[in-house]
């Protein structure tokens, strides 16, 4: 079985299990965040509604102040006809009638004066003006707030009546106007929490705010910012109050809701970088992990070779010496010797190469003439390089084992029949080396799993060929490989860039 693709599979069903978890976490989540969020717009609304009926409720308290302002101004219409009448009356004339209007009026204050403000009558008035005989500048301020009336007695005689609100309108209208400023403040610092701008009637000057961290009242930009946002979610609340004029309530949804709105997406964020860094790490154990098995096996590899290989060499001295010459001693030599490259490049592993000038044409040229004489003549070689020598930091040894690699792996590829075209130039500072074969090709998606411990396509083999290549031309050699390009049933070209100093 394929172990690459075995963990594949795993790796795929881990990855939709963790998605499954995420999936289910952010809607959970998302619920409890559109459930928070409804619950608030309905506590938003229960405000709007319940700001309405208060303003409703204090317009309707504004209407009755007006109308108890207009009776106490009839009333004192009535008072100053009967205080005309009781200066003209005949003098058997019942006033009775006439002072009993008088003696009913307890609470307005009033003062009447001749033309040139000399007091006639008072009263009602506080203690400190009791005792006045005519208007000053500053009491004909107080007393003209509402319009005086004229006393016509005769046609060259006149009065003049001043009076202002009583003592018990008065307070009652205080008591108004602090339930305007209290009504004020309530719906800048409302128990719900919700953002709020009161503006006048030209919705631009700000009369007060509530909720905003930061709210600068001077900044007319600003301000137009924030009520055009307030105005995009809620229509601004209306209100005409007596005393105040027609104002402008704007309000949106809280801070904290628009934070937990965002949260799911924080979430996710804060999953997959969580997710994102264990994968990493775990990739760093498990490479530091595999670093250590692959020296060490490759270290006990070449220990266990080295045994019987001096047991060969020493065989082949035997041989030798024979005087009759046996045939195939030179190339059982040559593979004696060759499996001593391989046991000296199993040694190697798990230790920094030593890089030396060489020419990398030639340790090719030398690598493929020994491929040659091991390989079927059905498959033919093609060398596609520079005459001149082309000098480039090498470990040889590993280089031509990368080398080796690629063809071989081309070989099977190929079936055993097919050509392998090795094309190498120069550009500028790198050198770039192609291995083509005409084999059978592979997917896009396996162009880098291909470098992966453990994939192979073959039904025997461990997969670490590519991958241990991978590393050579990239750890050791500090250069790139990888598939340039493949075609099903055409074949495949590897690439391998390397420094040329």
């Amino acid at each position: 079985m394929n172990l690459y693709a075995q963990k594949k599979r795993w790796k795929i069903v881990l990855a939709i299990i963790a998605l499954v978890i995420i999936g289910a976490s952010v809607y959970y989540t998302n619920l409890l965040v559109n459930r928070f969020a409804m619950q608030e717009r309905t506590q938003i609304r229960v405000w709007a509604d319940a700001v309405q009926r208060r303003a409703s409720l204090m317009n309707i308290t504004e209407a009755f102040f007006d109308e108890v302002r207009e009776q106490e101004r009839k009333r004192i219409e009535l008072f100053a006809e009967a205080y005309r009448r009781l200066l003209i009356a005949a003098p058997n004339e019942n006033l009775n009638f006439y002072l009993e209007i008088i003696s009913n009026n307890t609470s307005i204050p009033i003062i009447i004066t001749n033309d040139n403000y000399q007091i006639e009558y008072s009263a009602n008035l506080p203690p400190d003006q009791q005792d006045i005989d005519s208007l000053t500048a500053e009491l004909l301020a107080e007393y003209t707030v509402y319009e005086p009336i004229e006393i016509n007695l005769s046609v060259n005689r006149k009065q003049i009546l001043y009076y202002k609100e009583s003592r018990i309108y008065t307070e009652m209208k205080n008591v108004l106007d602090d339930l305007v400023s209290s009504f004020f403040n309530e719906v800048a610092l409302n128990a719900v929490s919700v953002p709020v701008i009161i503006t006048d009637s030209t919705q631009k000057k700000v009369i007060q705010y509530g909720n905003l961290e930061e709210f600068d009242m001077q900044d007319s930009v600003f301000v137009k910012q924030q009520l055009d946002e307030m105005a995009s979610e809620n229509m601004p609340i209306s209100i005409n109050l007596e005393n105040v004029g027609r104002t402008y309530i704007f309000y949106r949804s809280s801070d904290l809701l628009l934070q937990m709105q965002f949260f799911p997406l924080l979430q996710i964020l804060i999953i997959t970088l969580f997710l994102v860094m264990a994968y990493l790490l775990f990739s760093y154990a498990r490479r530091s992990e595999q670093n250590q098995v692959w020296a060490g096996m490759a270290k006990e590899t070449a220990h266990q070779i080295g045994t019987p290989l001096s047991s060969l060499m020493a065989w082949i001295e035997l041989l030798k010496m024979h005087p009759e010459k046996i045939e195939g001693v030179e190339e059982m030599e040559k593979d004696v010797q060759r499996l001593e490259t391989i046991t000296e490049r199993f040694s190697r592993i798990g230790s920094a190469p030593v890089l030396e000038p060489s020419d990398i044409t030639t340790v090719i040229e030398d690598t493929i003439d020994y491929l040659k004489k091991r390989s079927s003549r059905k498959v033919i070689y093609k060398l596609d390089m520079p005459a001149a020598p082309i000098i480039v930091p090498l470990n040889v040894s590993l280089f031509r084992w990368v080398i080796e690699n690629l063809c071989k792996n081309a070989i099977d590829a190929m079936s055993g029949q097919g050509t392998i075209t090795i094309r190498m130039q120069t550009e500028e500072r790198y050198l770039i080396l192609d291995v083509k074969d005409t084999g059978k090709g592979m997917h896009k998606s396996a162009f880098s799993a291909v470098f992966n411990p453990g994939y192979t396509s073959k039904k025997r083999g461990w997969g670490l060929g590519l991958s241990l290549a991978k590393r050579i031309i990239k750890d050791y050699h500090k250069g790139k490989i990888f598939v340039k390009s493949s075609t099903i049933n055409e074949g495949t070209t590897f690439r391998i860039i390397l420094r040329l100093k």
